[in-house]
């Protein structure tokens, strides 16, 4: 007998209620939509027979929890994905931040770690790399590891060094990488200045004072108020007149914080912190 989407969706809530209080990961602001879709994906290539099923492996066996985990994030990224947000993040932000004598970076919800690399390769072309810390931080333990491998498939770096030549790259994109067979890693010289941890937008605090938080393509999974939450803690760990980047789909108009934000490049979602410290919205 199909199941009525109400059910599936109570299935869901029971499912991400039980998933919090065992395992800390909070999924229960998220999308419906997008999370029914995952869900369904997790239970056919895991051969479940339904979300009762797949709650109680994921329950019981932690490494069945590390799997489901992959569904429900879809790491996907691509270094310099949308060029001309880069593009933007140069003209706009980098003459800023060379004023600063030490610089904070913190790339939310960095998957894999492309967006990463790419904007260290950017402040190393600027010469500013060195006096920088970026913070990189996913939900993701196994994409993590991957980030901090700064191992690629070697396929994907033609779509890479396009990407990376219309955004205004300066040099050859292969002086960043050494690569095999099939598959490329980044430079000891990149990562040496990268921070990878493990941070919820959901559930965890602010960590550090930040010049420019860049977070794209996450909000989007996000419901209402926990997108207003993730726009409190990036308002609240920007320095004064600090820069926020979202995805092209992203937006702060919507938000109890938009108040605490002035547009920088509107067509690239680039943001800067203003003058008022207390825009109408609270970090629940």
């Amino acid at each position: 007998m199909q199941l009525q989407d109400s059910e599936i969706e109570l299935q869901i809530t029971d499912l991400f209620e039980e998933i919090f209080l065992k395992y800390k990961y909070d999924f229960r602001d998220y999308s419906q939509a997008s999370m029914k879709r995952r869900i369904a994906q997790a239970i056919h290539s895991m051969d479940y027979k339904g979300i009762p099923e797949l709650k109680a492996k994921a329950l019981d066996d932690p490494l069945c929890f590390t799997q489901l985990l992959q569904f429900l994030t879809i790491p996907v990224s691509e270094m310099f994905r949308d060029p001309t947000y880069y593009s933007a993040f140069r003209e706009k932000v980098i003459p800023i931040l060379r004023t600063y004598p030490s610089i904070k970076i913190w790339i939310a919800g960095c998957s894999t770690g492309e967006e990463v690399y790419s904007f260290a390769i950017i402040l190393k072309e600027e010469g500013l790399l060195e006096r920088s810390i970026i913070y990189a931080t996913d939900i993701n333990e196994a994409s993590l590891a991957r980030a901090r491998a700064g191992i690629y498939r070697l396929k994907d770096f033609q779509k890479f060094t396009s990407n990376y030549q219309r955004s205004g790259g300066k040099a050859q994109f292969s002086d960043y990488y050494t690569a095999d067979d099939d598959a490329a890693i980044f430079n000891s010289s990149l990562r040496k200045q990268i921070t990878f941890t493990d941070h919820s937008l959901a559930t965890d605090s602010v960590f550090s004072e930040v010049h420019f938080i860049s977070c794209r393509n996450v909000l989007i999974y996000f419901q209402k108020q926990l997108q207003d939450r993730a726009i409190g803690l990036f308002h609240e760990s920007l320095c004064r007149k600090g820069f926020l980047g979202l995805g092209s789909k992203e937006s702060i108009a919507f938000s109890s914080f938009k108040t605490g934000f002035d547009d920088l490049v509107t067509r690239e979602k680039l943001y800067r912190k203003n003058e008022n410290s207390n825009p109408q919205g609270e970090i629940c």
